[in-house]
């Protein structure tokens, strides 16, 4: 029997995630999208409630139950009822569908438009051809993934568990019982060799069943299945999203509160007539600084274009040194150019709230902000005190210096548990804010990579992809994160056998995570921004000056 309130829950989560969703989509949109791309909205907004219910799937999981001892048949007494192992099987196969097929289909349908796919693609084309554009790139886009897919699977699907085994020293002697699987990384790593020779009859308390006179084997052994495909495809897409939210989760843990907190102490405020002046003077000059730098920008990519066609396009041709280096060079600047427009618009908006909408804006904004910061602070801080004190001893000798937030969560389970759960998903969802966060800040730092911010009213639905693309591959590295990070608090619940047990012994992966390597990257890249963000907290872009001059002495 399935508990109803539980189906409550889910129905509810899915009607937030349906609604923020297309709040997002409709209230965040750039207004040349309003009308059109119907394609990207449609997959955009099944990647949120996909990604937000992914990591929302955790604390249902722990409130469902379903491997406590005492729970036979799905009885309500004490569980759920769900058949979460199929609630996360469903999942495990739509987040590669999305992050694979469908979004980068709609990038290519989208983007055909503007004769940004590749060279051959016209503007204003017409959506036949945009199709064909867009599965032609997609069938290579799947035949790579499904190659990929495929060798790993076949090479590395297996996973060794290293077990303890324990058997009765009285009326079942030499009986084996398999009792639980080791999860202390020296140990899990290299089995440590048989040495005891005497056994001493015990009594062993297994998840609330005590089994006396069990006498335990020396050493330990290892138990060699074959995962099921759902649950590798997990392991796999958790390692490469492992990548990413390593870096931009421990950028966007330490980035979330300052950002905040400075929303605050930089809010609008009124100002005097020199002051108006000397602003509007200010962000006149840097408008007409990057309109110049704009104009050289498109004159030198037209020439380019030109001379490319005049020295004809091969498919496999071999650019020379100069070529690349000018390519990157063209690259950096225009991620420079980008970045100086995107901080100019933002210091007209701020312009603007000081000036001609300083009546009409909302002054409780910053000070939200200022609490969203204070709260932020307090879950960042208290992150990266659990991973010091809990999930680094634990994985390294397997003695975590104190339980923390585990005894956090079962604390409120004494008396309320519902506040457990809900603590749970603040923590979980919290890491989702903060990988997109990261993302952004690290881009717009150092211009690695196009920068795809979020703006009321000013977001085209590119950046919508390809954030939602990042939030889909931080969903699975989060939710094993989150398992590891609360496997005391989460020990009976599904999730916790499929990537406690299985995921984290599988074959080469396993080496990644029972030594905590990414855990480790993840705290190195907190602290080391929390520190860069303390010598340099404001965003400033590139001199406008020095990129217009590099420009000039580029085309002299």
């Amino acid at each position: 029997m399935v508990d109803w309130f539980l189906i409550l829950a889910i129905v509810v989560c899915f009607v937030i995630l349906t609604v923020v969703g297309v709040y997002l989509i409709v209230h965040w949109s750039h207004p040349e999208d309003k009308n059109d791309a119907y394609l990207p909205k449609l997959v955009t907004l099944g990647g949120f409630v996909i990604a937000g219910a992914t990591v929302l799937l955790l604390p249902l999981d722990v409130a469902n139950n379903e491997g406590y001892a005492g729970c036979q048949g799905y009885d309500t007494a004490f569980c759920g009822g769900l058949n979460m192992e199929l609630f996360w099987a469903i999942f495990y196969w739509l987040i590669p569908i999305w992050t694979f097929v469908l979004i980068p289909f709609s990038t290519f349908y989208y983007e055909a438009d503007d004769g940004m796919i590749m060279a051959g693609t016209s503007v204003g084309a017409k959506p036949n051809s945009r199709i064909c554009e867009a599965i032609k790139y997609q069938l290579m886009v799947i035949i790579i993934v499904g190659l990929i897919f495929g060798l790993t699977y076949l090479f590395l699907s297996e996973t060794d568990i290293p077990v303890r085994e324990y058997y009765y020293n009285d009326t079942l002697q030499g009986a084996v019982f398999t009792i639980e699987p080791i999860v202390n990384a020296t140990n899990a790593s290299s089995p440590m060799p048989f040495q005891k020779t005497q056994l001493a009859p015990m009594s062993i308390d297994y998840d609330g069943l005590i089994i006396r006179d069990a006498v335990e084997r020396p050493g330990f052994e290892s138990i060699n299945i074959q995962t099921s495909v759902s649950t590798f495809f997990a392991g796999l897409m958790a390692w490469l999203g492992w990548f990413f939210f390593a870096l931009f989760g421990g950028v966007g843990i330490a980035s979330m509160p300052l950002d905040l907190v400075l929303r605050f102490v930089n809010r609008p405020r009124h100002m005097d007539a020199v002051e108006f002046a000397e602003a509007e003077m200010s962000i006149r000059d840097r408008v007409n600084e990057l309109v110049d730098i704009g104009e050289l920008i498109k004159i030198d990519r037209e020439e380019r274009a030109n001379a490319a066609e005049r020295g004809g396009k091969g498919c496999f041709k071999v650019k020379s040194r100069n070529e690349r280096k000018e390519q990157r060079d063209e690259k950096k600047t225009l991620l420079q150019f980008k970045q100086a427009v995107y901080l100019l618009e933002q210091d007209v908006e701020d312009f603007k709230n000081c000036s001609s909408n300083y009546q009409s804006y909302n002054p409780l904004i910053p000070y939200a902000a200022l609490l969203f910061g204070f709260i932020s602070f307090i879950v960042s801080i208290f992150w990266m005190l659990h991973i010091i004190l809990y999930v680094i001893p634990k994985g390294s000798t397997g003695n975590p210096v104190t339980h923390f937030l585990n005894d956090y969560f079962m604390w409120f389970d004494r008396w309320f548990p519902l506040f457990g759960v809900l603590s749970v998903a603040i923590f979980t969802f919290y890491l989702m804010l903060c990988a997109v966060k990261g993302c952004f800040k690290f881009g717009l730092r150092f211009l690695f990579f196009t920068l795809h911010p979020m703006k009321v009213n000013g977001t085209y639905m590119s950046s919508f992809l390809f954030n939602t693309g990042l939030v889909l591959l931080c969903a699975l590295p989060i939710v094993q994160f989150c398992v590891t990070s609360f496997d005391t608090y989460a020990r009976y619940s599904t999730v916790n056998q499929i990537f406690g047990v299985q995921v984290q012994y599988l074959q080469f992966f396993r080496y990644f995570w029972v030594n905590n390597v990414f855990v480790y990257i993840l705290l190195s890249f907190s602290v080391l921004t929390a520190l860069y963000l303390g010598c340099k907290p404001r965003d400033t872009s590139a001199d406008s000056i020095e990129l217009r001059d590099r420009l000039k002495s580029r085309r002299a």
